[in-house]
Formats: C-alpha cells, structure tokens, sequence
C-alpha cells in the first residue's frame, strides 16, 4: 500500500513537473550558481520527454517484434539450426556500446533521431529475445501435450497456448529491455535527437547542476513509473494463465 501511494506521488509530481516546470524553480535554485537559471527553458522539458519517450517506444517495439520472432523461430523444429546465427544477431548490440553504434551509424543516416533508434533496438534485442528462447522451451510438457490431444495445429498451439503461457517471462525482458533503453536513450542528443539528454548536456556544458538534476530525475521517475507498470502486466498476464511469478 505504501509503495503504491509513493509511486502515486511520484506520477503526480512528474507530471506537475512536465506541466509547470517554473513552479518548482525553488527546489532547483540551491543547484545553481552566478545566477544561473534554475529550471531548463532552451525547449519545453515536456516536449523533450515526449519526443524522448517516443522513440523509446518505437526502438522498443521493433526489439520486440524482432526477438520475439526469432525466439518463435529458433523454437519451432524447422528453426532450431538457427538458434546460433539468432544468439550472434541479438547479441550485436550488447557487444558494441550505444556510442560506437551512433558513431557508426551517423555517418550513413546523418544526425537525429535514426542512429538513435538504431542503437536502441540493438542493445534491446539480447534480453528479450533470451526471455523468450527460455520461456518457450519450459513450457509444462502436460500442457502442450494436452493442446496436441485437442488436435491443435501449430499456429494454434503457438498463439493460443505457447505465447500465453510465455507471455510473462516475454513482458519480463521488454520491462528490462524499457527500462535500459530509456536510460541510454539519453544519449542520442549528442547526435541531435530531441532527448531528455540535452537538458543534461547543458546543465554540464553550463556546470549548472540543476539541470543535471532535472533531466535525470524526469528519466529516473519514469523508469520507476514504466518498471512497475510492466509487473503490473507481468502479474494480470500470469493469473490469466494460472501461473505464479517467481520475483
């Protein structure tokens, strides 16, 4: 009960943040120095967290569709010598960090938004497509021997009992493969993407720590915020199915 009256309020000052950035200059002004101004106005904070929020949720759904397709894939009996070829692409973006990818990547899609989807749908293939490989290859052989009883084909044993039942260990690697790739998503507006990353810049550029402040408290809270959402998922996902989470 308390933990979720302590996320309550944190939502609500984040988006009384978002929405009136100025009525919390108080709280950030012991940050600053020489009279530098406490709260970030070059771009509207709620605008940067939009766009910010944007494209993590596209880098996020192609990472999703991806892995998940290729754990379904290297799972069916026709796939399974696919499996290392899989484990090799998915594995790209943990071996490179994100700034070697933008580096790679800006010269041939130019600065913005692109070498930033980029280097997050990679970094956010590995978790989720492990979650997957792991949860369709332990599912209760009772199960899926009852749904070959039933005289299922298998397209309907894939999406009518293999993916429900794997649905909350899946929601368990996008939740982690969310919540690093709103982290690192900061990162893109060193290549010009419109990122919460640039009220962190120029609190660092300025040595103005209320914006340092300021961006990393709006990232930090809604990775809480995203985190604990997706348990919420993870959980009404597994009762829908009779299962138990183990965390």
């Amino acid at each position: 009960m308390i933990a979720r009256l302590l996320l309550a309020l944190a939502a609500l000052f984040l988006v009384a943040f978002l929405l009136s950035p100025e009525s919390f200059a108080a709280l950030f002004q012991p940050l600053t120095k020489n009279g530098a101004p406490p709260i970030y106005t070059q771009t509207a904070l709620l605008s940067l967290t939009l766009s910010h929020l944007g494209l993590v949720a596209l880098a996020v759904l192609a990472s999703t569709i991806v892995a998940v397709g290729l754990g379904v894939l290297v799972t069916r009996p026709a796939g399974a010598e696919f499996l290392p070829l899989a484990r090799v692409i998915t594995s790209v973006g943990q071996t490179f960090p994100p700034v070697a990818v933008l580096a790679l990547a800006v010269p041939a899609m130019g600065f913005g938004a692109g070498p930033t989807l980029v280097a997050l749908f990679l970094y956010g293939l590995l978790p989720i497509f492990e979650n997957t490989l792991t949860a369709l290859q332990n599912l209760p052989p009772s199960v899926t021997e009852a749904a070959r009883g039933m005289g299922l084909t298998r397209r309907q044993r894939l999406f009518q009992v293999e993916l429900p039942l794997a649905l909350p260990v899946i929601l368990a690697g996008v939740r982690l493969t969310a919540v690093i790739s709103l982290a690192t998503a900061t990162i893109g507006s060193t290549v010009a993407a419109r990122t919460l990353g640039e009220v962190i810049i120029a609190g660092l550029l300025s040595a103005n720590t209320a914006f340092v402040v300021q961006g990393g408290l709006i990232v930090g809270l809604i990775a809480v915020l995203i985190y604990e959402g997706f348990q919420l998922a993870e959980s009404a996902a597994a009762r829908r199915t009779g299962q138990r989470l183990s965390d």
